[in-house]
C-alpha cells in the first residue's frame, strides 16, 4: 500500500476510533475486571473479520488474521487496564466510575490498535499471520505473565511482538525507540522488626523498632550511593515506615515497604542481596530481629536490537527522521510487556502524547490521551505489519 493511501484509510477510520476510545474511557475497568472492554474488543475484531480468542489472562483477547501464504507471524499488544484514580479532568467524556479512571491512556492504547487491526482488516495488504494482543492487568497484576501462562505463545506463535506507549511531554506525531534495556525492573520488599515494646519514658527497657528501621531507612541509601556502579542505575526507595500508635509508647514492631528498581539483571540481583543483608546487620546491632519479604515484580524490559531497529527504520519511513527519535533515554518506570519481551524477540516504544500546554502527566487525576495521536500510532502499526509480514 503506497503511504498517501495508508494515511487516507486510517483518517478514515479515525473519527469512529475515537469516539470508541472515548467510550472506554467513560466506563474503566481495573485489573481482570476489563468485561466490557473485552466484549467492545471482542465484538470490533470479529465483525471485521478476526478470529477472536477469550480467556488468556481471564479478560484477555486475541484477534488473528491471516493473508496470503506467508509462514511468518507478528504479535502487536495493547493494554486495557484502568487505575484506581478519581478523574478530575472535567471532560464530557470524563469516567462514569468514581475512583477509576484511565489515567494511563491504556484506553487511547486500545482504540490505536483497533483502528489498525480495521484497516489491516481492509487491505490485508500482508503475507503472514496478524496476532493482537489485548492484555488485561498491566498496571500491578502482571496481565502479560497471566496471558502467557494460559499458553499465549505457543497458541499463537510470534516471530516478534511489539508494543508502545503514549509518552507526555514528547510531540504528538513522533515516536521515539531504544535498543537495549528501556525500562527498569520493579520488585518489592517488606521489612518487618521485631522488637520489645515498652513505656516511651522508659526506653532502656525495650528494643526500639522504631529506631533500628530509622537507621535502617539511611543504611539503604548506601546500596546505590556505594555498591551499585556509577555508570549504572538503581533506585532504592522507601515508600512506606509504619509503626507505633501512640507517642508513648515505643511499639513492638515496625514495618518498612520498599520500591525497588534496576536497569540491569545482575543489579537487579545485588539489590536483593545487600536489601537482606543490610536488615539483618542493621536490625542486630540495635537489639531487633529483621524479616524481609521480597517479590519479584516486572523484570527489566529489553528491546531486541535487530526488531528495535527495524521499527525505527519503519517510523523514518513513515514520519521522516526528523519525528523519530532513535536513542531514547531509559526510564526507571516499569511494564510487564517485559514478560513477553523475555519470550519473543521485539520493540516497546512510545508515542508523543503532547508537550504543550496542559500537557499532564500519567498517573495524574487530570490526565487524557491525545487522541490526535492515534493518527501516527494507527499508521506506524499498519505500516509495521505490512513490512515485516512482506
Amino acid at each position: 500500500m503506497q503511504m498517501n493511501a495508508l494515511r487516507e484509510q486510517v483518517a478514515t477510520v479515525l473519527p469512529e476510533m475515537i469516539a470508541l476510545r472515548r467510550r472506554i474511557h467513560q466506563h474503566p475497568e481495573l485489573a481482570f475486571e476489563e468485561r466490557l472492554t473485552s466484549d467492545l474488543v471482542a465484538e470490533r475484531l470479529a465483525a471485521w473479520g478476526y478470529a477472536v480468542h477469550r480467556g488468556l489472562g481471564r479478560t484477555g483477547v486475541v484477534g488473528t488474521l491471516r493473508s496470503g501464504h506467508g509462514t511468518k507471524a507478528i504479535g502487536l499488544r495493547a493494554d486495557m487496564d484502568a487505575l484506581p484514580i478519581t478523574e478530575t479532568t472535567g471532560l464530557p467524556y470524563a469516567s462514569r466510575h468514581p475512583g477509576k479512571m484511565h489515567a494511563c491512556g491504556h484506553d487511547g492504547h486500545t482504540a490505536t490498535l483497533l483502528a489498525a487491526a480495521r484497516v489491516l482488516a481492509q487491505t490485508r495488504a500482508f503475507d503472514g499471520t496478524l496476532h493482537l494482543i489485548f492484555q488485561p492487568a498491566e498496571e500491578g497484576p502482571g496481565g502479560a505473565l497471566r496471558m502467557i501462562e494460559d499458553g499465549l505463545f505457543e497458541r499463537f506463535p510470534c516471530d516478534a511482538v511489539f508494543a508502545l506507549h503514549n509518552a507526555p511531554g514528547q510531540p504528538v506525531g513522533t515516536l521515539s525507540f531504544r535498543s537495549g534495556p528501556t525500562l527498569a525492573s520493579a520488585d518489592r520488599a517488606v521489612i518487618t522488626l521485631r522488637g520489645q515494646g515498652g513505656h516511651g519514658a522508659m526506653p532502656h527497657h525495650a528494643h526500639d523498632p522504631i529506631v533500628a528501621g530509622s537507621s535502617l531507612v539511611m543504611a539503604l541509601q548506601s546500596i546505590v550511593a556505594r555498591n551499585v556502579d556509577p555508570l549504572q542505575s538503581a533506585v532504592v526507595t522507601v515508600g512506606l515506615f509504619q509503626a507505633g500508635t501512640a507517642n508513648n509508647v515505643i511499639p513492638g514492631s515496625a514495618t518498612l515497604d520498599l520500591s525497588v528498581r534496576a536497569l540491569d539483571r545482575g543489579v537487579r540481583e545485588l539489590l536483593r542481596r545487600r536489601i537482606h543483608e543490610l536488615a539483618q546487620a542493621q536490625a542486630a546491632s540495635l537489639g531487633v530481629s529483621a524479616e524481609v519479604a521480597y517479590e519479584d515484580g516486572y523484570p527489566v524490559l529489553v528491546n531486541a536490537p535487530g526488531e528495535t531497529a527495524f521499527a525505527q527504520q519503519v517510523a523514518v519511513e513513515l514520519l521522516g527522521p526528523e519525528r523519530v527519535l532513535v536513542d531514547k533515554p531509559p526510564l526507571m518506570g516499569s511494564e510487564d510487556f517485559a514478560f513477553m519481551l523475555e519470550r519473543r524477540p521485539g520493540c516497546y516504544f512510545f508515542l508523543g502524547n503532547g508537550d504543550g500546554e496542559g500537557s499532564c502527566m500519567v498517573h495524574n487525576p487530570g490526565y487524557d490521551f491525545n487522541d490526535a495521536a492515534m493518527e501516527t500510532g494507527a499508521a506506524f502499526w499498519a505500516l509495521l505489519v505490512q513490512r515485516f509480514l512482506t
